[in-house]
């Protein structure tokens, strides 16, 4: 929530900078997201008064308008807003301002004529579509009469604020409200607050019975349901003071009626409705589940189609609200509207949390109503937003409040033992200490001979439900810093890492040092990325009850799709070369069964890993480079089986040609190769190459004993051949039989030349390979190099019916 330091102010005597509140607040209550003003950044923006607007010599909708800035003279600036006019109060940026996106703003000339400044609109002064009023969606904006040519704009603009940005944890719903936040601020600081409630003036003399009905067959679904009726209003725009509030918190203003509704939401955390009375189908309003099937247009021009977990409230059994997420559209506030029914309500939380997520519709008041609402400032909220609208828009109250259901507002009683409440946070607090912290919060308590004290939890406070929530409270007002610093008492255990954890430790450090990025993506993901990129095809991936969004309805069955998704992310804002690698779990499903969780590695690469240089050509990524970061990962696991690269064509999303299965002694533990084009197209994504293994596989397959191997003080021998061979044969056959039949000094096989094409028989190629040869116990004669170089050779021509070059 967006909390206005002015604001605090009018119900707190609070002289605090507001960032060391914000701080405060940090370390005693909620978390805090920013702390900033939306002057931030700008200078020299002052208010103006146009005095005279003339049509543009050379244009037909620029204005030149001479300006009163508070200088003397006034100045000229050329305007193409349309709603300019002489006597109006402006927004000046003058010669030398900043203003939003750090503009600077500079004299010139527009079309052949001077404009020594700028007349700005508020999303000019940095303000969001979503908070500036719609009103001046085309034009610059008005200020109001008073305003003094010359002075900052920003104290009448409420710019010169400190906004505390907190983010809420569910269970602290009541600091979604300044009444909230001030109760709270109130108590680490000793304060009294005098927070202010308007009452509501009853002026019509009609009865609101007599103008609505409402039921609620169900108390579980909406256990507070009350209506009130505000008759002859006149909707306009609401006074700046309103508008102010609500900007600053995040909120666009829109008429005086809306307006009233969300600045008592931020008030008290009550959402409440309003609705067009004369476009309701009937006046018998009602909560209920929906209909299967049921349709709904939301404010927002939305269809929806409704299921029975969804509920709504109706007018003659006609939809009219998603209850606590979202109005209709064809009863909303209007220009035209004289009468509004007016909804304060409290629905079932589950419910609405789930309503929200499903229909991807949340909003300010299913925020507040998912984590709790207020029962005791229901009511007041009602009639204070009653009483505002009749002052603001000129209406007149109906007598009473027409109430379908009514929680009451039931304080909890929870006693307390001072020699517990040391005991579990390590103090020595006395009783009147103790005394002393609730009376700070508001909770009444009665103490009972030296050790008891009975805590009264006012109904505002509904997340404490035990002593264990109270020992909270007292630890955080006491202050958490002053709590006694102390060790845990164990025993005594030898440290280390596990197995996994040391294989799964290593396979981050291989692939940092051969130059890859680790990422970190989501788990969850779209149905149709799930099924991608799997090492062993499975049917369907897990999907959620409610997910969070679209992008994220299944459980991840590979990470390859992730990695993509970053790479795309990366190619979008012109990093060329990028090679990541990500280690995590994957999830496949076992039936009805809970599903299985696999560790995975992969990685994708594209452009170059070796940046070029005035010595080294451009060199881009391909599949021998990637073959080579996994034989080298492989060799680091000591894997003991055999390894082999088998090429495969059956996965849709990757290169038919270029794609290969990992093996170990015939089981399938993973893949590598190129991602189809068309697969990189659908990810915006240029030519890739990835890998993706089975870590369970590698961390249950044998492995090769840790040995050491003094370096040979012998000198080397090599020997190169060139072979001729049908184009079939592959380089793994070829070694194949070179280390089957190269002896025991046989120490190393180079293949450094592949060749095809002119001057060799069609259907065949040349291979030309170095074979080291050396002795770790001798020397080795030139007789013992060629007895064994004669077995390689005889067999290469046996066996494969190669020619010796």
């Amino acid at each position: 929530m967006k909390v206005s330091y002015q604001w605090l102010k009018e119900y707190l005597d609070i002289d605090v900078d507001p960032r060391e509140l914000a701080e405060k607040i940090a370390r005693t209550s909620v978390d805090i997201n920013d702390v900033y003003s939306l002057s931030d950044g700008l200078k020299k923006i002052v208010v103006g008064e146009v005095q005279t607007c003339e049509p543009h010599p050379d244009s037909n909708h620029l204005h030149v308008c001479q300006v009163d800035v508070g200088e003397g003279d006034p100045i000229q600036i050329v305007c193409g807003a349309p709603n300019v006019a002489a006597g109006e109060k402006v927004i000046v940026a003058l010669h030398g301002a900043r203003i939003g996106d750090n503009v600077k703003i500079k004299r010139g000339k527009i079309r052949g004529v001077q404009s020594n400044g700028m007349l700005c609109a508020l999303q000019e002064l940095g303000f969001s579509d979503k908070i500036a009023p719609k009103d001046y969606d085309d034009g610059i904006y008005l200020l109001p009469d008073d305003a003094k040519p010359g002075d900052s704009v920003f104290p009448y603009l409420g710019m010169d604020d400190t906004i505390i940005d907190t983010d809420v944890t569910p269970n602290r719903g009541d600091m979604l409200s300044i009444y909230g936040n001030v109760n709270d601020i109130a108590a680490f600081y000793n304060l009294k607050p005098h927070f202010k409630e308007v009452a509501v003036k009853e002026g019509a003399d009609e009865q609101t019975s007599d103008l609505v009905e409402a039921k609620v067959a169900d108390t579980t679904v909406a256990p507070t349901y009350k209506l009130r009726v505000i008759k002859d209003v006149q909707v306009a725009d609401s006074p700046l003071w309103l508008q102010i509030k609500l900007w600053n918190s995040g909120i666009r203003p829109v008429n005086n009626v809306v307006d009233v509704t969300n600045y008592v939401l931020l008030k008290y955390g009550q959402p409440l409705h309003s609705y067009d009375y004369s476009q309701l189908p009937g006046h018998q309003f009602a909560v209920r589940h929906a209909k299967d099937g049921e349709a709904f247009t939301t404010l927002d021009g939305d269809d929806h189609q409704l299921i029975a977990n969804d509920i709504v409230v109706t007018a003659d059994d006609q939809p009219v609200a998603l209850a606590g997420t979202m109005g209709g559209q064809g009863t909303a506030v209007s220009a035209s509207t004289t009468t509004v029914a007016l909804e304060a309500a409290i629905f079932n939380p589950i419910m609405v949390r789930k309503q929200a997520r499903r229909l991807d519709l949340h909003s300010e008041s299913s925020m507040r109503f998912e984590r709790g609402i207020n029962p005791a400032t229901v009511e007041t909220a009602l009639n204070e937003a009653a009483e505002l609208i009749s002052e603001l828009a000129g209406g007149k109250v109906t007598k009473g409040i027409v109430t379908a259901s009514e929680q009451p507002a039931e304080d909890k009683h929870i006693t307390l033992s001072l020699a517990k409440v040391n005991h579990v946070l390590g103090t020595e607090l006395e009783m009147q200490e103790v005394v002393d912290i609730f009376n700070r919060l508001a909770f009444p308590v009665e103490t009972s001979g030296a050790d008891q004290v009975t805590v009264t939890v006012p109904a505002r406070r509904w997340d404490i439900f035990e002593a264990a929530d109270l020992y909270e409270e007292i630890a955080r007002i006491y202050g958490y810093d002053n709590l006694p610093a102390t060790l845990p008492v164990m025993t005594r255990n030898h440290g280390g890492l596990s197995p996994r954890q040391k294989f799964l430790r290593a396979t981050r450090h291989d692939m940092e040092g051969m130059g890859l990025t680790q990422a970190i993506s989501y788990s969850l993901t779209t149905e149709d990325k799930a099924k991608q990129f799997q090492i062993s095809p499975l049917d369907e991936p897990m999907l959620l009850d409610f997910p969070m969004s679209s992008d994220h309805v299944a459980a991840r069955m590979n990470i390859i799709s992730g990695l993509l998704l970053d790479v795309a992310y990366n190619v979008a804002r012109k990093v060329d070369n990028v090679a990541l690698y990500e280690e995590g779990r994957v999830f496949l499903p076992k039936g009805g069964e809970r599903p299985e969780e696999q560790e995975h590695l992969a990685a994708a690469i594209t452009g170059q890993m070796v940046a070029n240089s005035w010595h080294r050509d451009d060199q881009p990524v391909d599949f021998f480079q990637l073959k080579g970061i996994v034989e080298r990962y492989l060799h680091n696991l000591g894997i003991a089986g055999q390894i082999s690269f088998v090429a495969d064509d059956h996965r849709a999303e990757m290169h038919p040609g270029r794609t290969a299965n990992i093996l170990v002694d015939d089981q399938l533990v993973g893949f590598i190769g190129q991602v189809h084009p068309q697969t990189a197209k659908e990810y915006k994504i240029p030519e890739t190459y990835v890998f993706e293994l089975n870590l369970e596989a590698l961390l249950a397959a044998d492995k090769v004993a840790n040995e050491y191997h003094p370096i040979s003080k012998y000198p080397a021998i090599t020997r190169d051949i060139a072979l001729l061979v049908d184009s079939d044969v592959t380089n793994a056959d070829v070694l194949a039989i070179i280390k089957k039949r190269g002896g025991a000094f046989l120490k190393h096989v180079h293949l450094f030349d592949v060749y095809s094409g002119l001057h060799l028989p069609k259907g065949k190629k040349s291979l030309a390979y170095t074979l080291t040869y050396q002795d770790d116990h001798g020397t080795l004669t030139e007789d013992q190099v060629n007895q064994a170089f004669d077995k390689v050779t005889k067999s290469l021509t046996d066996d494969l019916s190669a020619e010796i070059r």
